[in-house]
């Protein structure tokens, strides 16, 4: 059922998932473009939040990088059309109710929380490049500065490898 998350330097996995607008976004689609490609637990909620702000004020930062940004969770299209209003959001933002994304990076795992197990999502950010592959891994992210530093590990991995 859970898988194991990719390593650095290999293909990403693929997915199919529908957007807020309830179109379909698969990864080919990003080919050419690095992407951010973040996970997360449930919109709305205080982290959640703080992250799709976080990654929506630098958005423009990214798109100079040659980067998009796409935040994946198991809410509803319809959820993240709401939380997208709510917050005047920019990103793009991707639902997974079946987990088929979720579970192929490795980041719906087993949690625990005052005694109680449940699966949920381990919030995680993918920096993927033009070809696919995976550059950089964050897991178990704290939200606090985490969008400055996908885009200065951006920034480096544009320059260490000469990827224009």
């Amino acid at each position: 059922m859970v898988n194991s998350i990719p390593d650095t330097g290999t293909m990403a996995p693929g997915f199919s998932l529908m957007n807020a607008d309830e179109h379909l976004v698969e990864l080919t689609d990003f080919r050419g473009k690095w992407l951010v490609l973040y996970f997360y637990p449930k919109d709305n909620t205080p982290g959640c939040t703080i992250e799709a702000l976080d990654f929506t004020t630098l958005k423009g930062e990214f798109e100079q990088a040659g980067a998009v940004i796409a935040g994946v969770s198991p809410d509803a299209s319809t959820k993240h059309r709401s939380f997208i209003g709510k917050k005047n959001l920019t990103i793009e933002l991707l639902s997974d109710p079946e987990h088929q994304a979720l579970e192929a990076y490795g980041v719906w795992q087993l949690k625990k929380n005052y005694g109680r197990e449940y699966y949920g999502v381990v919030r995680s950010t993918f920096l993927i490049d033009p070809e696919g592959n995976i550059e950089n891994t964050w897991t178990n992210v704290q939200v606090k500065g985490h969008a400055e530093a996908v885009l200065e590990a951006l920034s480096r991995a544009k320059t260490e490898n000469r990827r224009v």
